[in-house]
């Protein structure tokens, strides 16, 4: 197993894991309950294993015009201001919003010294496949266009977590790769008609497993087979990659979309393009949230990498 980082503090995330698989047992899945509105109630209270989310008085509410109507941003602007991300958070386009990590997000501002720009794209299955997608690609247009006058540089990255890393991903392909310095892509989803990682996972629930995965592809992309979600604009792994910015990968090993990380990073580099590889031992999906060492390593990582993407 290739493993980059946190090797020397496997033990404590190996312990974490079991603490996390004996809590979601215990816990109805998604696809048990199906039923989105009950479970993002169920998330707002704190049921399961992510922290009820705390929202900052630092964030600051916005919308912008979309294709589809307004689309929601959150907004954390820093002392300095050295360049703008754009974050598009996880869920499994289902679950989740701009206002889920206030924290982590203000966070990143400071440390990289970047305004952070969140989307609220709409969620499925309400609005499923290519309502999100949409409201990202018009979210990033809008900055490219008016991020100079709106923080007074135009020096953009990109990036994500879970299906937010999809939907980064996604973006970047429908602007031609154009507009963005770099991408920041954590534990994406890259292809969703299942790489070999994610059907061999099974039912072991880490914050995701292999139903938890088929459940959240039928929320997003309702009456299709496994050959339609290979369309490039669906499962970005069979996309043409060539002139893309620099990418940031990270993945955790015990993560079912180990592959999936795994794979696009190869592509990414076989078509051109610079990347940095990051597979973190014993990591689980979602770890970011989680109060691990490794947790704790990577923020400061990635703060370190977008800074220098938009340095002089």
């Amino acid at each position: 197993m290739l493993i980059t980082t946190g090797a020397d503090v496997a033990e404590e995330t190996r312990a974490f894991n079991q603490t996390l698989a004996e809590t979601l047992a215990a816990l109805p899945a998604h696809y048990e309950v199906n039923d989105p509105v009950a479970s993002r109630a169920a998330r707002a209270r704190g049921e399961g294993p992510f922290p009820v989310p705390v929202r900052l008085d630092v964030g600051r509410d916005r919308t912008i015009p979309g294709r589809a109507g307004r689309i929601p941003l959150r907004v954390f602007v820093p002392p300095v201001v050295r360049g703008v991300h754009l974050h598009i958070h996880g869920g499994g386009w289902t679950f989740g919003s701009a206002s889920d990590q206030d924290a982590l997000l203000w966070r990143l501002a400071q440390a990289a010294e970047m305004a952070v720009v969140s989307v609220d794209y709409r969620l499925a299955p309400e609005h499923p496949y290519p309502a999100a997608p949409d409201d990202c690609e018009d979210a990033a247009r809008w900055l490219v266009a008016n991020a100079q006058n709106e923080f007074g540089t135009d020096r953009l990255t990109v990036g994500g977590e879970s299906a937010g890393a999809h939907l980064a991903t996604v973006t970047l392909l429908r602007l031609g790769g154009r507009g963005f310095r770099a991408a920041q892509l954590t534990f994406g989803a890259f292809d969703l008609s299942m790489t070999p990682s994610q059907r061999l996972w099974g039912e072991l629930n880490l914050a995701l497993s292999t139903p938890v995965m088929a459940w959240f592809y039928d929320q997003f992309l309702p009456g299709t087979d496994a050959e339609a979600r290979r369309a490039p604009d669906v499962s970005p792994l069979y996309a043409d990659l060539s002139g893309l910015p620099p990418a940031r990968f990270v993945v955790g090993t015990r993560d079912p979309l180990l592959d999936d990380t795994l794979f696009m990073e190869s592509r990414w580099r076989a078509a051109g393009n610079e990347t940095a590889l990051e597979v973190i031992a014993e990591a689980p999906h979602g770890f970011l949230s989680f109060p691990l060492t490794v947790a704790e390593r990577e923020l400061t990582a990635q703060a370190e990498y977008l800074a220098k993407a938009v340095a002089d």
